[in-house]
């Protein structure tokens, strides 16, 4: 593309949206907050351009402690938006996000650190440090966020034996397979035992058995208490699992389905404990016996800290 296509590009789009007017936005929703969900959505709406359009309209709903929930819908449904802004990476154009009783509206710059503290994140890319090993790669994620040396090598291993890496904590991502980076990126987001992990297509460079792995992996740690929401393509891991779908298309929520399918049907098959060695699944432990205004306490903490 020559240089000056790009700015006359944006010239264009900019006329445009001028042309149209403001975009309206949608009224705050009057959902009362609900103390006991881990998230909270109120009537949220994302809207970037006249151009791009809305990624998410007026969506509403909860998800409570220990659940496990898929975000399914095609490509440019509103996945990547709802992710992006529970980590608040967006700021909703209407609308409130509540994470663990707290409104993100009400967070601070310098306190979206410490929020980010509690959420664990898997990548579909993996996101490696490519020149770190596989323990530094994970032990990482306890420097940052100010662990002593004695946490650090405490935790590692532990994490690393939960995910079938003990024997690759000194190889490099380069070394590892799709599957083992992937696991990698599982243990990094799971070293800090976070009440909440996000995972965007975690499977989506995958193969099939390799993607198993990866989902009996999330569901373990969903199992321990961790709320785990995976946006995901796999029809087949979601119709496999039969946990609670969301199902958005062009940025509304079009179904919300307990033991749900990938698509909307009506149809029974047996728990995800049978994928595990036909073990029955128990009630998964539920964060919110800490109470889910601890879960996030030091992102609202108005003491006056600052990030490390």
């Amino acid at each position: 593309m020559a240089a000056t296509e790009q700015p006359l590009r944006r010239a264009r789009t900019r006329r445009a949206a001028e042309a149209a007017g403001p975009v309206p936005a949608a009224p705050r929703s009057t959902v009362p907050a609900d103390p006991n969900a881990v998230i909270q959505l109120r009537g949220v709406s994302k809207i970037y351009d006249h151009a791009t359009g809305a990624g998410l309209k007026q969506a509403t709903f909860s998800i409570t402690p220990g659940e496990f929930v898929f975000l399914v819908g095609q490509s440019g449904s509103g996945k990547s938006t709802l992710m992006r802004l529970l980590l608040k990476e967006l700021e909703p154009s209407a609308g409130s996000i509540i994470v663990a009783g707290r409104d993100l509206g009400e967070l601070t710059r310098k306190k979206v650190p410490y929020y980010r503290r509690n959420v664990g994140v898997v990548f579909q890319d993996f996101k490696l440090l490519p020149n770190r090993t596989v323990y530094d790669n994970v032990a990482y994620a306890l420097q940052v966020t100010g662990h002593s040396r004695k946490d650090i090598r405490a935790k590692v291993p532990d994490v690393l034996r939960l995910t079938g890496l003990s024997t690759r904590l000194h190889n490099y991502p380069d070394q590892l397979s799709g599957g083992e980076q992937q696991r990698v990126s599982v243990a990094r987001a799971f070293v800090n035992h976070p009440p909440l992990l996000l995972a965007d297509e975690p499977t989506g460079n995958l193969d099939p058995e390799t993607s198993i792995g990866i989902m009996q992996l999330l569901y373990r740690i969903n199992r321990a208490g961790t709320t785990v929401v995976v946006a995901t393509h796999d029809s087949a891991m979601v119709d496999r699992m039969r946990r609670r779908v969301i199902e958005l298309n062009d940025g509304l929520v079009v179904r919300d389905e307990q033991a749900g399918a990938y698509t909307a049907r009506d149809e029974n098959t047996a728990e995800f404990g049978a994928l595990m060695r036909g073990e029955p699944a128990p009630a998964p432990k539920r964060m919110a016996d800490l109470g889910p205004d601890e879960l996030f306490d030091d992102a609202f903490r108005d003491d006056g800290r600052t990030t490390r």
